[in-house]
């Protein structure tokens, strides 16, 4: 039944009104019915009391009848039955039939109904074998015996069915006329509502996590004098507050994007002043006491990271302020290569292996971008596995896209921490020891690096195998979706 049921609103209300005038017509026709048999039951029993059982009556013949003696059938309609009962035993029965003289026989059954109908006068409905339903009456003779008159019910069966047929069919086409005209009505009366739900699923398909958004424009249909309407109004104040707080957002996070771009971009030049003093007086020839070296030495360490913090925070700011990125040819095995030969001279107690297409993989976009990416990836596989892992690095090219795969079996990611992995300054640091130097923005760089060539970076992880997957479009691909702009 739930599967025959509509679904939407439309169909509900529909089907509704179908329903309720289905039961209206089923109403009506059943009292129209009913009350016309009652009627012409009523007209039966009035035409029965008329005759006063005169057909009955002339069923007192011989048993050889003649002229004089046969049963009075004048002014007797065909079919009409009388019957003769003394002492509770039919004596006489007949049924009138002008074309030819029918025999009647009544089988024991028969005889007992008509000994059962009381003699009061009123009309009973009973069933004759042979004949079919009767309406009868029945009442005393002069001789105490009773007299059984009846008139067949056939034709006001037959009038009542004809004008039941009739009902059905002007009903079914009522019903059906009543369908098409609700469902337009219906969907008429619904455009408001339709219109409110397609504003809602585009507003749904607007990606609001970050950036800026163009809200659509209010509903111009919001009549505070419908339901339609209020909720319409309701719609456009919700959007009203998402803009305004999406706006908010936005402007916040562009302030937070220029200061970081700002502190970023003058923050290189001190700390490169900072490193600059630490490394000449490190090379002071003169002597030098002990604490003062490790305390130089700590302070051009702290400097080159804090270096390497700044140049992070500086790409990402400008990734996220959408600036174009160089698109040339880049040669993606060779970037592998090199990134590879680095990872191993940094991490010599890790397994690194290379699995790499015959041919060079090139890929259309920034080399520089991509080079740190690949590079983070190695390193983040370094630094947070123990020595002794083993670590895979995997290209393969499609003819639509062209995928690096960085395959480590340490010790993996907690599933808690995964969702959230390409996510700034996260660290795993209850399940991978971190080396000194992390900044936290390794992962943040290859997601954001990853974004704004039009691709995807993805991890998946679990106690023994980690793989981080960087997906780009192929060359090919890239060249003809720059055509078309």
């Amino acid at each position: 039944m739930r599967r025959l049921a509509p679904h939407t609103l439309r169909g509900q209300l529909t089907a509704g009104l179908v329903a309720l005038l289905a039961l209206a017509c089923l109403a009506v026709g059943v009292t129209t019915a009913v009350a016309l048999r009652g009627f012409l039951t009523g007209r039966l029993d009035e035409q029965l009391t008329a005759s006063q059982g005169r057909f009955a009556a002339s069923l007192e013949h011989e048993a050889v009848p003649d002229a004089d003696n046969r049963p009075d059938t004048r002014g007797q309609a065909d079919g009409t039955f009388g019957a003769r009962l003394l002492n509770g035993a039919v004596t006489q029965a007949a049924v009138v039939d002008h074309a030819a003289d029918r025999p009647l026989t009544l089988t024991p059954d028969d005889r007992h109904a008509l000994a059962r109908v009381p003699a009061d006068g009123r009309g009973h409905s009973l069933r004759l074998s042979g004949q079919g339903r009767y309406r009868v009456t029945a009442v005393r003779g002069d001789d105490g015996d009773v007299l059984v008159t009846g008139l067949p019910l056939h034709p006001l069966e037959e009038t009542v069915h004809r004008v039941e047929a009739v009902e059905a069919a002007l009903f079914g086409t009522a019903l059906a006329l009543t369908g098409i005209a609700a469902a337009a009505w219906v969907r008429i009366s619904l455009r408001p509502l339709r219109r409110v739900t397609a504003r809602a699923a585009e507003v749904a398909e607007l990606p609001l996590a970050s950036g800026e958004v163009a809200m659509p424009g209010p509903l111009p249909d919001a009549d505070p004098r419908t339901e339609v309407g209020q909720v319409a109004g309701a719609l456009n104040r919700m959007l009203g507050h998402v803009e305004d707080a999406l706006g908010r957002r936005h402007a916040s996070e562009e302030r937070l994007r220029h200061f970081a771009a700002d502190a970023s971009h003058e923050l290189r030049t001190p700390v490169a002043n900072i490193r600059g003093h630490a490394e000449l007086a490190l090379r002071h020839r003169g002597p030098v006491p002990g604490d003062v070296r490790h305390a130089l030495e700590r302070i051009e360490a702290e400097s080159q990271r804090m270096t390497s913090l700044v140049d992070d925070l500086l790409l990402l700011a400008r990734l996220d302020a959408g600036r174009p990125l160089e698109r040339a040819e880049a040669d993606l095995t060779l970037l592998v290569l090199d990134a590879t030969a680095d990872a191993r001279a940094a991490g010599p107690g890790h397994h690194w292996r290379l699995d790499l297409p015959e041919e060079p993989v090139v890929v259309i976009g920034d080399a520089r971008g991509l080079q740190q990416a690949v590079g983070n990836l190695l390193a983040n596989a370094r630094t947070h596995t123990p020595p002794g892992t083993e670590v895979i690095v995997t290209l393969a090219a499609g003819p639509e896209s062209v995928t690096l795969t960085v395959t480590d079996d340490g010790p993996g990611i907690p599933d808690e921490l995964q969702p959230e992995v390409f996510g700034r300054f996260v660290r795993a640091d209850h399940s991978r020891s971190r080396a000194t130097g992390s900044t936290g923005l390794g992962l943040a760089i290859v997601h954001a690096v990853a974004t704004a060539h039009g691709g995807t970076a993805t991890v998946t992880s679990r106690p023994g195998h980690t793989e981080f997957r960087l997906a780009l479009p192929s060359a090919s691909r890239r060249r003809i979706s720059d055509s078309d702009q």
